[in-house]
């Protein structure tokens, strides 16, 4: 086997990197996570985490248990933690397989086993090893559901995964043949998964379209990406400025006065108002839009279990959200 020493002119600085996505440098007896599955890209994590952070790094697989060569790709990756003198630990996934959407599945139990580890082992950082062709393919996606400017801002780089961990991605500036060369320089060999090329998935269509067309430069969209995530905290900023000002609080309702709002900051504080009553729900992007259609329209509706109604005049337009009534 060859030298695990990545090349670093071709590589990010890992440890820059994590620093400045939590605001310092981790202390010196801190532990982090990385989730390494054995392909080329989590691979490359492994070896440019290990060079940032040595001995406190933790690395972490996911056996879903999907493919029969699961178990052997999970002890590859043992395999080379262990050259590198890294604790590694294999998690599976033990529940029930779900009749449909079973990578939605997969994906949820994959960041629940993770975090579920990190929050007993007293680690706050897990990291993963999206990078710009996973950033840009994401915005393409989401282009094509037709997202606001929170869903086109692409892959966050840092967000909480529980109280206490929080998930990051340091390698969203990198490039995938970046990460390959760092692992081919290693001597190493990663898996190839097979669902990462069937057309079944909307991602793998989504790669091949930015493959087979020129034009459609990963490092562009990404760039649009973080531009768009730049929009995004401006609209959170101000929304939150608005909440201050324009939202009433009380034990019986929420009160809004959206008179002359933007419709984007009337939406944000509806869904924001809906979610103080109603934490556990997630209402979906088409049903807060005809809600908001109707509050504009000086009627009211009901979602989430949430009753909202409107009082507009000429010179305003007042919501009040509260808990529904249950129904008989």
């Amino acid at each position: 086997m060859q030298s695990a020493t990545p090349d670093p002119t071709v590589t990010p600085d890992l440890a820059a990197t994590v620093a400045a996505l939590i605001g310092r440098r981790l202390h010196d007896d801190e532990a982090i996570a990385v989730a390494v599955s054995g392909g080329p890209d989590s691979l490359a994590l492994m070896l440019l985490a290990h060079r940032a952070f040595g001995s406190r790094l933790r690395v972490l697989t996911v056996d879903h248990g999907l493919r029969p060569e699961s178990a052997g790709e999970a002890a590859m990756v043992a395999t080379y933690a262990a050259s590198l003198g890294i604790l590694h630990t294999t998690l599976r996934w033990d529940e029930p397989r779900p009749g449909s959407n079973l990578q939605a599945a997969a994906r949820a139990s994959r960041y629940r086993l993770m975090t579920d580890h990190c929050l007993a082992h007293g680690i706050g950082w897990l990291a993963t090893a999206h990078h710009q062709g996973d950033h840009a393919e994401t915005l393409l996606l989401r282009l094509a559901r037709g997202s606001g400017s929170s869903g086109l801002a692409g892959i966050r780089a840092r967000r909480p995964l529980s109280p206490g961990v929080a998930l990051l991605r340091p390698l969203l500036g990198a490039t995938k043949t970046d990460l390959a060369d760092v692992v081919a320089a290693a001597g190493w060999v990663a898996v190839d998964d097979p669902s990462n090329q069937s057309p079944r998935y909307d991602r793998t269509q989504a790669r091949a379209v930015l493959a087979a067309a020129s034009w459609l430069a990963p490092e562009r969209l990404a760039a649009s990406a973080a531009h768009l995530a730049e929009v995004e905290a401006a609209l959170v900023w101000t929304a939150d400025i608005a909440w201050r000002g324009r939202v009433t609080v009380s034990a019986a309702d929420i009160t809004i006065d959206a008179a002359g709002l933007p419709r984007e900051l009337a939406r944000r504080l509806l869904v924001r108002a809906v979610a103080v009553l109603a934490p556990a729900a997630t209402p979906r992007g088409p049903a807060v839009d005809r809600l908001l259609g109707r509050l504009n329209a000086g009627l009211g509706g009901t979602i989430a279990g949430v009753a909202v109604t409107a009082r507009a005049t000429a010179s305003d337009a007042i919501w009040a959200a509260k808990v529904a009534a249950p129904r008989r």
